[in-house]
């Protein structure tokens, strides 16, 4: 089945946001459907980094793709220790955060991913294919391992094995993902190649999408991006920070001694961030931020940036607020969402048994 032109190229282009990275090969779509996954861990409420480099564009890609899924990954997130009362409650609030940013559970797959066993049975799989040598490889690995005793556990060293598996479950063509993201992307289609080479064409190679985003910086250091994990809880903006906290964390950002508003990332980087989150929250470029700002100070620049973006995320945490006030809803959007996930995932991963030799 030929797939429309139009959805052929949207891997070559700039769509919303996103560049894509062509493959080797053109992927082959499941059922004739191009099809977009990707996952976020349930791990603390978003902040403005993760809104403008993630959720925004998948918001915009939902009418791109003939199936698209997006999946709440708690299994990704017990890697490092976890309160299960809290991670049941980050597991609802993530959801929240999702539908409030845009994401619609009628167009798009909305899951928690341990309610598809065949994500870990299928990364078990997986990970029988895929050497040791080629996860060490992986700079996250030595990273996040340098924060845990012992080397970190036998999940995170194999976690971006079930990050592969996440993918080529639902032979996913397409995945947005960051810059940060990107070599374990390289894994995924290394370990669909892998498969494929000795049990026959069977997985896509999906093609990355990248964002085209501005990298959104910590607000106290702006020398490193912005996290959830900073302890400096001036650093971050979350989605449910009220106005006062925003305009308070906006007024405390880290700046230089030079009032005018420039934009110079590498010479004026505290001062550049701020524009580029005006930038991201206006649609302004910034060249045009810095001519409407002439004239200001850097201490009254902060209000104005502040400003826009308690205008942008005011709505979104007064969703996410309502959506908490009803824990039943979001649970059977995980349901619903489950079961579709499931509708598509249990064909894939009986073929491969059968492909495998297991059925």
């Amino acid at each position: 089945m030929a797939l429309p032109m139009a959805r052929r190229a949207v891997s070559c282009r700039l769509r919303s946001g996103l560049r894509g990275l062509c493959t080797d090969r053109q992927p082959a779509a499941q059922d004739g459907k191009l099809c977009l996954f990707s996952g976020i861990q349930p791990t603390g409420i978003p902040h403005l980094g993760n809104y403008l480099g993630a959720l925004q564009s998948w918001a915009s890609l939902q009418d791109e793709f003939g199936l698209v899924l997006f999946s709440v990954v708690d299994l990704h997130s017990i890697t490092v220790p976890q309160d299960p009362d809290r991670l049941r409650e980050s597991v609802l609030d993530m959801t929240a955060c999702l539908l409030a940013c845009g994401i619609n559970p009628d167009k798009s797959c909305v899951f928690q991913q341990s309610r598809v066993p065949e994500h870990a049975e299928l990364g078990w799989i997986l990970g029988c294919l895929t050497s040791m040598p080629r996860i060490r490889h992986l700079p996250q690995w030595k990273m996040k391992s340098q924060t845990q005793k012992n080397e970190g556990s036998v999940g995170l060293f194999t976690y971006p094995v079930l990050q592969a598996a996440d993918i080529l479950l639902y032979k996913s063509t397409h995945v947005p993902v960051g810059d940060d993201q990107s070599q374990h992307i390289e894994l995924t289609q290394d370990v669909a190649r892998i498969f494929n080479n000795r049990y026959g064409d069977f997985f896509p190679v999906p093609t990355a999408l990248m964002s085209t985003s501005k990298k959104i910086k910590s607000l106290r250091n702006p020398s490193v991006k912005m996290s959830k994990s900073d302890p400096q809880v001036l650093a971050t903006v979350r989605l449910m920070d009220s106005p006062e906290e925003i305009g308070m964390k906006f007024r405390k950002a880290v700046t230089d001694f030079t009032s005018q508003v420039t934009f110079d990332p590498e010479g004026r980087p505290g001062v550049s961030n701020l524009v580029a989150i005006h930038s991201a929250m206006t649609g302004l470029t910034p060249e045009d931020i810095v001519q409407q700002s002439s004239g200001l100070e850097t201490a009254q620049y902060k209000i104005v940036v502040a400003d826009a973006v308690i205008e942008k995320l005011t709505p979104i945490r007064e969703e996410i607020q309502r959506l908490r006030e009803d824990p039943g809803f979001l649970l059977d959007v995980l349901n619903r969402g489950a079961q579709r996930a499931r509708d598509v995932a249990v064909p894939v991963y009986d073929a491969v048994c059968r492909l495998v030799g297991l059925r």
